[in-house]
């Protein structure tokens, strides 16, 4: 084939590809109008936060000096904090736990392939409650009610979880596979033999995984629950932080870290188990 027959092939094809579709102009002024509120937001929150970078430079000293000592842990007072991260440990345990036990019944009762929706409905509105209040606010709530210290953050804790996991749950009951529950229900089981036999086995190995997520994020928050009086190493690392003992503070966080790394590792290998 010659050069030239193969270029008027070319040009024979581009002529009659079809041409590419016009954007309408009012999707084209949609997306620019989005555009312009986008760029609008972030600049209103931008002043709204009053964010100013220069503010980094002019400090520059303070932050130099608060790093050098964070730079310089003190571990003198390690069986202090030992024993504090010993009580975090425990207010995050017992949050997750009574979550957990609370959770179940209402995860089932929140998911609508095995309740009826005038059943989900309220109790979904509930989880949303319990969920959409962050922990922080339950410990002031609790601190004011008991006082200070982890029986605060351990309801605080309870009850913020409770509508995570129960969402959770929920979500994770919807995603079954509706066989093995329509043959219990064939055989004339109960309702609660169907949840027994058909749906737990399917959703305990997810169940058991978000379980031991939220007890991981658990111990990270009653790690803040703490500096609101919620009990834990917040305290601790709160007052050091207040007598500005930032060598004393960089140790406390070491400990932190050095927990929630490990936990990570332990809950990694449970989840390899039954995933």
């Amino acid at each position: 084939m010659s050069v030239s027959h193969a270029a008027r092939r070319t040009a024979a094809d581009l002529a009659t590809m079809p041409a590419p579709p016009v954007t309408p102009i009012v999707t084209r002024l949609t997306r620019l109008a989005l555009a312009a509120l986008v760029i609008a937001v972030l600049v209103a929150a931008w002043y709204e936060a009053e964010m100013n970078p220069a503010q980094l430079l002019r400090d520059a000293g303070n932050m130099a000096t608060l790093g050098a000592d964070f730079l310089r842990p003190d571990f003198t007072d390690w069986d202090v904090y030992f024993n504090a991260m010993l009580e975090t440990l425990a207010i995050a345990i017992w949050g997750t736990v009574l979550a957990v036990i609370v959770g179940i019944p209402f995860g089932i009762l929140s998911a609508e392939n095995v309740v009826p929706h005038w059943v989900a409905f309220p109790i979904r509105r509930v989880m949303d409650a319990c969920r959409a209040i962050n922990e922080l606010v339950f410990a002031l709530i609790f601190i004011a009610a008991v006082g200070l210290g982890p029986f605060a953050g351990v309801l605080a804790l309870f009850i913020h979880t409770t509508g995570v996991v129960a969402k959770l749950f929920s979500e994770a009951v919807e995603a079954i596979d509706p066989a093995p529950v329509e043959g219990i229900r064939g055989t004339g089981g109960t309702w609660l033999q169907e949840i027994i036999y058909g749906v737990l086995p399917q959703v305990m190995p997810l169940w058991i995984s978000y379980a031991l997520y939220r007890f991981e994020s658990n111990v990270r928050s009653a790690t803040v629950l703490g500096i609101v009086g919620g009990g834990g190493i917040g305290m601790t690392f709160n007052e050091t932080m207040r007598g500005f003992l930032y060598s004393q503070a960089s140790a406390i966080l070491i400990i932190v870290v050095l927990t929630v790394s490990l936990l990570d590792m332990i809950s990694q290998n449970i989840r390899k188990r039954f995933i």
